[in-house]
């Protein structure tokens, strides 16, 4: 398959092991007026040591556009990296209310584990050396680039080949142009549906990080759940197609859970508004009604920029 440039090389993620002090973060070092506190974990046992542990700074990943803090925590004799995402540390965003960045990235945690597809690493909501945050489970990459998988690249083919789906043609300098595909993955399927469910307003090829055995983790869910269609993705190969089988069952499933006085519904009232929640469930019954994968809405730009 030839290809001008592959997207990206080796770990799909601008975060690398934290070499550097922790920095001062913008604003005060705890909110004045800090976010709701998240519902107690689920109890699976990474919830329970990443909401319950003794967190340590261990450094700050630069390349973020927010406060990313390389982290561990600790707690009756477990302990594991983390990465703690301070709401101080958080940009203002024009289409978002301030600080709730952090209560969208357990809020999409919340509604991966309903859908039983594990692609979100463990994420809670606690309080931390700068505040109130997100705390989500480290990712370690793989030992080998061998295991690496190979989910997104360009290539100047005008069709995709087997085993790849086009995204749309992409300007790579001097006026040329490739093609942008990614790969014909069901677990990549199946976050293209969860990022329609939560209305992902950035997946970008460097959200998505390799574990072992090449799977690959989902990060980065600050900016979803807004009520209004934001949805900007990589993953458009599958548009207009029909869902799996297996993706309607899950909605199916998901449908109820978000109903009145279900747990999911409680726990997302203490994350997101009640007109995002309402948002949430009309886009579940849209892709039920509809049995197809959705398609660019052409009001909103489609394609993150930059796609890394």
């Amino acid at each position: 398959m030839p290809a001008p440039e592959r997207i990206p090389a080796g770990r799909l993620s601008a975060m690398e092991s934290a070499a550097e002090p922790a920095a001062p973060l913008p604003g005060p070092a705890r909110p004045q007026d800090p976010p709701a506190a998240a519902p107690e974990p689920a109890g699976t046992p990474s919830d329970a040591l990443l909401a319950e542990g003794e967190l340590t700074v261990r450094g700050r990943i630069e390349e973020a556009s927010n406060a990313v803090l390389y982290c561990t925590v600790a707690y009756d004799g477990h302990s594991t990296a983390c990465v703690y995402k301070p709401v101080a540390g958080e940009r203002p965003l024009w289409d978002f209310p301030d600080g709730t960045l952090a209560q969208r990235e357990v809020a999409a945690y919340e509604i991966s584990r309903a859908c039983g597809w594990d692609l979100i690493p463990p994420t809670v909501l606690r309080d931390g050396p700068y505040g109130t945050g997100m705390v989500q489970e480290w990712i370690d990459p793989p030992e080998s680039s061998d295991e690496v998988p190979e989910l997104l690249a360009l290539v100047e083919d005008e069709e995709p080949g087997p085993g790849w789906k086009a995204v749309g043609l992409a300007q790579i300098g001097a006026g040329r142009t490739a093609l942008l595909v990614h790969a014909d993955h069901p677990r990549l399927r199946q976050l293209a549906v969860l990022d329609a469910v939560i209305n992902n307003g950035d997946r970008k090829g460097g959200h998505l990080l390799p574990g072992a055995d090449g799977q690959f983790f989902a990060i980065d869910h600050g900016v979803t759940f807004n009520a209004e269609d934001k949805l900007r993705t990589l993953l458009w190969g599958w548009a207009g197609e029909p869902l799996t089988d297996e993706a309607l069952e899950v909605l199916r499933g998901l449908e109820r859970e978000l109903a009145d006085g279900r747990p999911l519904a409680a726990r997302l009232a203490e994350l997101i508004t009640d007109a995002e929640t309402e948002a949430l469930r009309a886009r579940v019954a849209g892709l039920l009604h509809s049995g197809r994968h959705p398609e660019p809405s052409g009001e909103w730009p489609a394609i993150p920029w930059p796609p890394v």
